[in-house]
């Protein structure tokens, strides 16, 4: 259902060096070139993800409530998403773990104060 996500940032340059750096941990690679903004994904036939100054000119704000959640294939992924997000400057919003059953993830702010979610299914 998801075709892409957006996230608003205030730093183009430092959001970018984030997310390029970031994504690298699973192989994911900028796929578009806004001017105004970057995408990030494995083809443009698959949900993808994009940080962009905003459109009307306004400041970018974190939303109260929003999350993007990033769906790997296991629970190390989401270990090496959280400690490179901390890494790169981010925030912890929570250390990977287990959630529930069989739902694992790890949670971090990015530059903007943006939060993130890594997760994937850990089958019993």
């Amino acid at each position: 259902m998801i075709g892409y996500t957006t996230l608003g940032t205030n730093d183009l340059p430092r959001a970018t060096a984030f997310y390029d750096a970031l994504f690298e941990v699973i192989g994911i690679r900028r796929i578009m070139d806004f001017g105004r903004g970057y995408a990030w994904g494995t083809g443009m036939d698959k949900p993808g993800f994009g940080v962009m100054l905003p459109f009307d000119g306004q400041p970018a704000t974190a939303g109260n409530g929003t999350m993007i959640a990033l769906v790997v294939d296991s629970p190390a992924k989401v270990d090496a998403l959280h400690a490179k997000a901390l890494t790169l400057g981010g925030q912890d919003e929570g250390a990977p773990g287990l959630r529930g059953e069989g739902f694992y993830a790890g949670y971090f702010r990015d530059l903007d104060g943006n939060k993130l979610n890594a997760f994937c299914i850990v089958k019993a």
